[in-house]
């Protein structure tokens, strides 16, 4: 593998046992994929500490929880307030599940749940009460098309790396 590539074939195919079986065994992966126990282990580590494997924990869904509506809520900010500011008061709101700095015309992109359209009605004033959150624009998800996904990605930068080979 070279330095400046993030996986190879091999890692691809960890990632891609992790994903179809979580709660597989280093032993069990070492077996299937036919390499040593210590290199599926290595492997693992250097993923982890990468950042290419962020977790091992259990896969939630919201909906399966009772949150089954879900939004897309595009904040404008304070300037003067700030990113972080905005983001650390949003972590103290359970039905944000995520929140990324954007481009364009908002500054906050949101992923937000809530049981019932009037819950989410609540859940966005809690959020619009936030420091430095001057309006929200919310679009509500109808239904799911891709669920959240990584292995076509990692097939991609797998095959991208073997290339780099026949160079």
């Amino acid at each position: 593998m070279t330095s400046d590539s993030p996986i190879d074939a091999l890692d691809a195919r960890l990632i891609a046992l992790l994903e179809d079986e979580p709660r597989i065994g280093v032993l069990e992966c070492s077996r299937r994929l036919g390499v040593a126990r210590g290199t599926v282990q290595a492997r693992m580590d250097k993923l982890a500490a990468r950042g290419v494997i962020r977790g091992f924990g259990p896969r939630l869904d919201p909906a399966a929880l009772g949150y089954p509506v879900m939004a897309f809520v595009t904040l404008e900010l304070r300037q003067a307030i700030g990113h972080d500011a905005v983001a650390r008061e949003l972590t103290g709101v359970p039905e944000v599940l995520e929140a990324h700095t954007v481009s364009g015309t908002g500054d906050l992109l949101c992923r937000i749940v809530a049981r019932t359209n009037a819950e989410l009605q609540g859940v966005i004033d809690r959020v619009l009460a936030c420091e430095g959150v001057m309006r929200a624009s919310t679009v509500i998800a109808l239904a799911e098309q891709i669920p959240h996904r990584t292995l076509p990605l990692v097939a991609e930068a797998a095959d991208l790396q073997s290339k780099s080979y026949r160079i």
